[in-house]
């Protein structure tokens, strides 16, 4: 399993979030090995350059993300832990996302409207914050979030299998955070791969 951690402070509730999915997952016998990757402290650089040095259609091969990519093709279970900023994670994921789902990594184009995707038979967990209540990305932002991550970008690359918790209210004093940690604690202490 690889969690994919972003979230800049490890004093936070992501991080206890965080926390939460590392003790459950230990405590599951389904659970082989875990791999976490926190963007802010691995000091990932989520601006894409493009020059006659550095190709778009070249990303699959670029080597200072081979790390990265090795990461997300050995995962059965990819984990993202993340707040929702604007209606959307934030920019050093989508920055992550951009570089690493290339094309002839994540998905590779054929014939017709869709890719074929590459990264088939894995299963995805979103775990999200927002500071707002639960229901707004749903009725203001006619559910952007959920979206963007399920259907532009993991069907697109074959992942079928995706869960979110999203929780909202995270800010609140009774946001009930301890009740929504021990739920991912839950989730993760008995999920099959």
């Amino acid at each position: 399993m690889l969690i994919i951690f972003t979230y800049p402070n490890h004093n936070s509730l992501n991080y206890s979030f965080l926390q939460k999915v590392l003790k459950g997952s230990k405590e599951n016998a389904n659970i082989k090995e875990i791999q976490v990757l926190d963007l802010y402290e691995e000091g990932f650089n989520p601006l894409l350059v493009f020059n006659e040095q550095k190709r778009r259609r070249d990303m699959h091969k670029d080597p200072g993300m081979e790390k990265y990519r090795q990461q997300l093709a050995w995962a059965d279970k990819i984990v993202f832990i993340y707040p929702i900023w604007w209606g959307r994670p934030p920019a050093m994921l989508l920055g992550y996302i951009d570089q690493i789902f290339a094309s002839n990594f994540a998905y590779k184009d054929k014939k017709g409207y869709f890719p074929e995707g590459l990264l088939k038979g894995k299963s995805v967990v979103c775990v999200s914050t927002m500071k707002g209540p639960a229901y707004y990305p749903l009725l203001w932002l006619n559910n952007a979030h959920k979206t963007l991550m399920k259907r532009a970008l993991f069907n697109f690359v074959g992942i079928k299998k995706v869960k979110f918790f999203e929780f909202g209210n995270m800010e609140s004093p009774n946001g009930n955070q301890e009740k929504k940690m021990e739920k991912v604690y839950t989730y993760f202490k008995k999920v099959a791969n």
